[in-house]
């Protein structure tokens, strides 16, 4: 059984849903970004930080971090290719 461990998550995330322009929100799919992906992406992406940094300023292993920004990145290609909205789940 895998351990869950609370991420530490410091970023203020203010804007909770991303759409493209022009479609109502109504009718497009949602593609849900957890609140840890999000971070892990600011940290490695706007930050600048290193892998095993972000890791260390969250909480966990360096390969955890990995699985988490490929599971964001995918997530944010899949929104922005095919039109969906992305959502940021607050649970955190």
């Amino acid at each position: 059984m895998p351990r869950r461990l609370r991420r530490r998550i410091r970023g203020n995330f203010e804007n909770v849903c991303f759409k493209p322009c022009g479609i109502p929100a109504r009718a497009l799919e949602i593609v849900y970004l957890k609140a840890d992906e999000l971070e892990a992406i600011r940290l490695m992406d706007l930050e600048g930080l290193y892998q095993e940094e972000v890791a260390k300023e969250m909480g966990v292993s360096r390969p955890t971090i990995s699985r988490i920004l490929a599971n964001a990145r995918a997530k944010i290609a899949d929104a922005l290719i095919n039109g969906k909205a992305i959502e940021i789940e607050k649970n955190f």
